[in-house]
């Protein structure tokens, strides 16, 4: 089986909210349909928007609804791209931890509620 594509797809209530905030963040375009938008980042189908009129975010860390899924987005310049996020509407919801290991990541939520973490390393 070949595999073209892998694309991680969020329910949103406001899809354009949702799939401009990630089409920002990493440098791509939205492709707009009616239910549906595409974010695609150098000509390819990266994040999927899916309409959901009735989406409740999830209550992370172990609320109701429970998280289900989470991108962890790897970073050069963490304090950047924490502005970066900020800026595009992103809310904070754990600050890093210094757990003495290299590996780091703070947790933010997306527009839609939708958890993700920046993470980086100090090595």
């Amino acid at each position: 089986m070949k595999i073209n594509y892998r694309v991680t797809v969020f329910d949103a209530a406001d899809i354009a909210t949702e799939s401009q905030f990630w089409a920002d963040l990493l440098g791509g375009t939205v492709d707009v349909e009616e239910h549906f938008h595409m974010v695609f980042v150098d000509g390819e189908p990266v994040i999927g928007v899916q309409l959901a009129p009735n989406h409740i975010p999830p209550n992370w860390p172990d609320g109701s609804p429970p998280q289900q899924v989470h991108l962890d987005i790897w970073v050069d310049d963490f304090p950047a791209a924490h502005e970066r996020v900020m800026a595009l509407g992103a809310k904070l919801l754990k600050p890093v931890e210094d757990t003495g290991q290299p590996d780091r990541f703070q947790v933010y939520a997306d527009p839609a509620g939708h958890p993700f973490c920046l993470c980086w390393t100090t090595r």
